[in-house]
């Protein structure tokens, strides 16, 4: 499996930790029962199997995570990007501006971006 592509469930047990870390298995547990009605053996399941994935990490009984919600969404973005234009962040802007016109303020925003990086 890939570490930036979630399903649905996996996405929102993710989010769920995020939320709420650290937490404790037990609790992590509860809260995936009262949230999706899952059985404890499927909520250690799924805490494997995105522990694998090197997002969260269960020591001693205490989930936390190993990137935050960002850092995640910024590799799936990384992902796309590079499977779709090539890594290249302008090819994808030149393909989402042929669909979408920017506003204003998305055009300031984007170049306010572009301004700190260069600074930076």
């Amino acid at each position: 499996m890939e570490k930036y592509k979630l399903g649905e469930m996996e996405q929102k047990f993710a989010d769920l930790i995020w939320e709420n870390e650290p937490i404790t298995s037990r609790e992590l547990t509860k809260l995936c029962a009262e949230s999706f009605d899952w059985k404890r053996s499927t909520t250690y399941t799924m805490l494997k199997r995105l522990c694998d994935r090197g997002i969260f990490v269960n020591q001693r009984g205490l989930v936390r995570s190993l990137m935050t919600r960002d850092e995640f969404l910024a590799g799936q973005g990384e992902k796309f990007l590079e499977e779709s234009f090539g890594g290249s962040l302008p090819n994808f802007l030149a393909a989402f501006t042929r669909r979408k016109k920017l506003s204003d303020k998305e055009i300031d925003e984007i170049q306010k971006l572009i301004n700190e990086h260069r600074e930076g």
